[in-house]
């Protein structure tokens, strides 16, 4: 059975599969499960998403972030009448590819490939989905991943281009983003096939916008129950001048420090914002209430405006796009910034930020010269067949990228700190 509004070719595979078991299905809920399945979506349960794990249990880790990101984007799809399988398997996958240490790690990783490719979270999530996660092999015993349908792969494609046609993004990170490697670029040109060029399917625009609402509200959440947030600061007038000009330079975008102002300010007036909070269970609740009001008013408000905004019966695929209103980004904008401004660009963390950065980078030297040993099932085969720079390095970013925060400590312990 197939959703309405999408075609035979949405469902199709890299290699195509006979269809086996009892249960009665559609291709996406099969996406889905492979995905849930997965032994990189359980790996995600010990990576960074901005406080490390072994901060405390409260703290979001990818995984947790990801199944939230999942339940935003799937209620999101239902409203707006896109298959919510679809929506559901790109908001699980869409961290799949990032490494440990978040997007620190992402930043070292970068770096120590640069002249080889670089490194770049969603493009090593399609590298994982369509070679490294292992399921399905092709008539050559190649692995093509987990093989899913062009319309799932398609919609947990972020940057649908490639590294030399990309631009760094706003938001505190301005790496180059893009969506593929140049050695996945036959999977890259099945999933965009028929597609427009450089745009983004709705199904994509859904996932990355839950991605922003869950990544903004929950890790503003996280900062305030860890400590790191001075709720005093964020409520006097007296700080808005500093702290909104440390919103607008981590933001980067067209957003004006008026836009921040007045968001600040409509944030302040949700019945739910905190003055204080003393860790007493009345303010967790409250937190919480707020965390739902945030959530609920950013998916509502978008919801509401994209249906406003297009005509067609179905929009699927590329049948419509979301339109987000300028006040919704602006107030995600400033709760993302508030975290950044007392966490991830506090000063007294940098020296965390960089011993995290040379871990990985010491790793992937030691790995390198080590000349195969050490590697995972997946990267020793890959490297066997490996005959240039490039593409042993790749490899070596492949097993980096898969391990786990505590993983990439142990590692590095046993082969750089004898």
């Amino acid at each position: 059975m197939i959703s309405r509004g999408y075609q035979d070719s949405d469902q199709e595979r890299f290699v195509p599969e006979d269809r086996s078991g009892s249960i009665k299905r559609g291709e996406f809920a099969r996406d889905r499960a492979r995905v849930l399945h997965s032994s990189a979506l359980r790996r995600l349960g010990a990576k960074t998403q901005v406080l490390s794990p072994s901060n405390g249990d409260f703290a979001r880790t990818r995984l947790t972030h990801s199944l939230e990101v999942a339940q935003v984007g799937r209620e999101m799809a239902q409203e707006l009448g896109i298959d919510p399988d679809v929506v559901d398997t790109a908001c699980l996958a869409h961290d799949l590819g990032h490494p440990p240490f978040g997007h620190n790690g992402e930043a070292a990783l970068n770096e120590w490939s640069k002249e080889f490719g670089g490194f770049e979270g969603n493009a090593q999530t399609l590298r994982l989905l369509s070679r490294i996660e292992p399921k399905v092999f092709d008539a050559n015993g190649k692995s093509r991943g987990l093989n899913l349908t062009r319309a799932v792969l398609d919609a947990s494609c972020k940057y649908p281009w490639a590294r030399e046609s990309g631009q760094a993004e706003t938001g505190g990170d301005y790496s180059v983003k893009f969506g593929y490697y140049q050695d996945d670029k036959d999977v890259f040109e099945f999933l965009r096939s028929g597609a427009t060029p450089m745009r983004k399917c709705i199904e994509a625009e859904v996932m990355d916008f839950a991605d922003d609402v869950a990544y903004s509200v929950h890790d503003f959440e996280d900062a305030i129950v860890s400590g790191y947030v001075n709720l005093a600061e964020i409520n006097s007038a007296s700080s808005d001048s500093g702290l909104l000009q440390k919103i607008s330079e981590w933001d980067g975008s067209e957003l004006t420090i008026s836009d921040f102002e007045q968001a600040l300010a409509r944030l302040r007036s949700n019945s739910y914002w905190l003055s204080s909070h003393s860790g007493e269970m009345k303010d967790q609740a409250t937190l919480k209430n707020l965390t739902s009001a945030l959530i609920g008013s950013f998916v509502r408000r978008t919801t509401d405006q994209t249906e406003l905004a297009n005509a067609s019966e179905h929009l699927v695929r590329y049948q419509g796009a979301l339109v987000v209103p300028t006040e919704v980004r602006a107030e995600i904008a400033v709760l993302k910034g508030i975290v950044s401004a007392y966490l991830m660009s506090d000063e007294k963390r940098q020296p965390y930020y960089l011993w995290q950065r040379a871990i990985l980078s010491e790793l992937a030297d030691a790995l390198l010269a080590g000349n195969g040993k050490h590697l995972d099932t997946y990267c020793a085969s890959a490297w066997q067949e490996a005959t240039t720079d490039e593409q042993k390095h790749r490899v070596i970013v492949d097993q980096v990228a898969s391990l786990t925060d505590v993983s990439a400590l142990s590692l590095h312990h046993e082969l750089v700190n004898k």
